[in-house]
């Protein structure tokens, strides 16, 4: 047997895979997950449960459809490869069946911005695409008018996607956008939620550009967005810098 590219990558793919199904936003062999490599991506194999994965089930594909080995990827393939051939920041891409996302798709229920946290999908709403059968050129399409401006949408009568630069990335903002659907089911169980307005969305959306990153992880286009009240909201010099300052 030829040796195995990217070892290391692909138990990340396992790993991702297990973390998904413990976290509670997967069940059993649905789902899927993918990573980004320099000729194209790998992705879960068809129909094998994620206990038993091992680093030869996930499959090599290229940009133009094709795969290597004797295993066959996940027939969602191609939702994976149009989201790569579309977007380049997407890294890894999660696509799970969790629960309250899904039941919010069955109903083709956007999420509107009832908290601010919807902005880890950036924008001001989490799109519902249309439906169309699994594995085919239409839900990608359906799936990618969805994704226009975002990382993160919901799939008619089906599921949910997300995609980040990384795999820990990608799975945590598939995570995040389970939680959401949870929180907005549960408040239309009380009542209509409060929609926040346009202009404080705005305010949100350019504070997330630079959401989770600490000081080290700045660059100069991060630095170009930061705004005003990012500035306003910040810590001063850490304390340990401000001792050293005065002793001097």
């Amino acid at each position: 047997m030829a040796k195995l590219k990217y070892p290391d990558l692909r138990r990340a793919v396992i790993n991702t895979c297990l973390r998904m199904n413990e976290e509670g936003i997967n069940q059993g062999t649905s789902g899927n997950v993918s990573v980004r490599t320099p000729e194209g991506f790998l992705i879960t194999a068809s129909g094998i449960p994620y206990a038993r994965m091992k680093p030869e089930h996930i499959v090599e594909m290229d940009l133009d459809g094709g795969y290597i080995g004797e295993y066959l990827p996940s027939t969602e393939w191609r939702m994976h490869l149009d989201i790569f051939r579309r977007r380049a920041e997407a890294g890894a891409i999660v696509h799970t069946h969790s629960i309250y996302a899904t039941a919010l798709a069955c109903l083709r229920m956007d999420i509107p911005a009832f908290h601010y946290m919807i902005g880890i999908a950036g924008g001001s709403d989490i799109r519902c695409s249309d439906y169309a059968e699994f594995g085919t050129p239409e839900l990608s399409k359906v799936m990618l008018k969805a994704l226009e401006d975002r990382s993160a949408c919901l799939l008619g009568n089906h599921g949910q996607i997300a995609f980040g630069p990384d795999l820990e990335k990608a799975l945590w903002r598939a995570g995040e956008v389970e939680t959401i659907a949870q929180q907005y089911w549960a408040a239309l169980q009380v009542g209509k939620p409060v929609i926040l307005k346009a202009n404080q969305m705005g305010t949100v959306l350019a504070r997330m550009k630079t959401y989770g990153k600490q000081s080290g992880e700045f660059k100069t286009t991060d630095a170009a967005s930061v705004t005003g009240l990012e500035r306003r909201d910040a810590p001063g010099t850490p304390a340990a810098k401000k001792r050293g300052a005065a002793k001097r």
